[in-house]
């Protein structure tokens, strides 16, 4: 094998590695009972790279049942806040824990009413962790960058626990393949949620 490939390898068992070791607990099942039981929508947030996450993850959560939408946590500073109401539940993603932007949404939040705030971070010392009401820890990151700065694994771990907390909240609240269908009505994964089920044996027309 090359050096190139050698080297990729590397870097994607590392990822693999940083989401096989999330250390999941209760809290990871309380964050679960916070979301299930929002009675208006879900912001996500982040800064940088883990904002890029935070949009992904309300874009799966829209798209399974769970209503949502992402703050940029600079903008919020700006009057974006005012997209949050009572009711609210605000999952903030950040890896250090200590990003100022997040920091201040998350305390203006709470003085807009916000009562509901889950983190998602790796620092034990996160400042973040005295704002959430959950903190889900993503375990202790290494990122395989040689520079060790570059936002991989630590970001391969929140799309993940993202991922994971959209699927488990999709299967608790039962919704169906035509709930998706109702919600996804373009492109190839619309089409496929619209198709009739087929069990073992039944035979599809076209």
């Amino acid at each position: 094998m090359n050096e190139t490939l050698k080297r990729a390898k590397e870097i994607l068992f590392a990822e693999a590695d940083a989401i096989r070791n999330i250390p999941l607990d209760t809290h990871f099942t309380a964050a679960i009972g916070i979301l299930y039981r929002c009675t208006n929508k879900v912001v996500t947030t982040g800064m940088g790279k883990a904002g890029d996450i935070a949009q992904k993850v309300a874009g799966t959560l829209c798209s399974t049942g769970t209503p949502a939408c992402f703050l940029h946590p600079g903008e919020a500073a700006h009057g974006d806040l005012g997209l949050l109401d009572k009711g609210d539940v605000i999952l903030a993603f950040s890896t250090s824990g200590k990003t100022r932007e997040v920091i201040e949404m998350l305390e203006r939040g709470r003085g807009l009413g916000i009562h509901s705030i889950i983190g998602i971070t790796s620092h034990p010392d996160s400042t973040i962790r005295s704002l959430c009401n959950v903190v889900i820890s993503m375990g202790e990151i290494t990122e395989p960058c040689t520079l060790g700065l570059t936002p991989t694994a630590s970001t391969a771990v929140m799309l993940a626990l993202g991922d994971a907390l959209a699927l488990v909240l999709m299967e608790k609240r039962k919704f169906s393949k035509e709930q998706f269908g109702l919600r996804h009505h373009g492109g190839y994964l619309g089409q496929k949620a619209r198709q009739p089920h087929t069990g073992a044996g039944s035979v599809s027309i076209r």
